[in-house]
């Protein structure tokens, strides 16, 4: 397993690359599996709850996640081509956070549930209905597969804030 560089918003091929709409896999091997494990550890060591493959250079349908806190056992996720097949009417407000816009944080509203399906690490089909911080993360990392970022979710002068300051940030830490 090897750590890969998370692409940011402040770089502009980087963004150029997370904005693409990501292709779905074709067969779940051990190509596929070694990819995964890399974007876990990497998830991990960001650290972060949730990456798509495509924040790591790779548009392909993939999202890891991990919603273990801290203290309590690691619960690695694995997502390939996930498909949302319902969403509620009930809307859910959450403050989101991206390890491809780092430093920022602002409320989104998203369907409180969804239901899934996906195949899982082993390239089994599996379908659940997700809710709370699931449905929140599984809503965003979906986002990222159709090149949406969730600052895209924000107003525009919010969205611009968020950018400058993280080329800003960026800036001051390569000084």
């Amino acid at each position: 397993m090897s750590l890969r560089r998370i692409l940011t918003v402040d770089n502009k091929a980087d963004l150029t690359v997370l904005k693409q709409v990501s292709k779905p896999v074709t067969a779940v091997d051990d190509g596929l599996r070694a990819l995964m494990d890399d974007m876990l550890e990497t998830m991990y060591a960001a650290p972060g709850i949730g990456l798509a493959a495509v924040q790591v250079g790779e548009p392909v349908r993939i999202i890891v996640m991990d919603l273990a806190r801290e203290g309590e056992d690691k619960a690695p996720r694995y997502f390939v081509n996930p498909e949302i097949t319902w969403r509620s009417d009930e809307l859910f407000v959450y403050e989101e956070g991206c390890l491809s816009v780092p430093e920022i944080y602002d409320e989104v509203e998203r369907p409180a549930r969804v239901k899934i399906a996906y195949l899982n690490y082993a390239g089994e089909r599996v379908e659940e209905e997700a809710e709370g911080l699931f449905a929140v993360c599984i809503q965003h990392e979906f986002d990222h597969l159709e090149g949406v970022l969730f600052i895209d979710h924000l107003s525009r002068l919010k969205r611009e804030r968020a950018i400058k300051k993280v080329k800003k940030d960026a800036q001051a830490a390569a000084a």
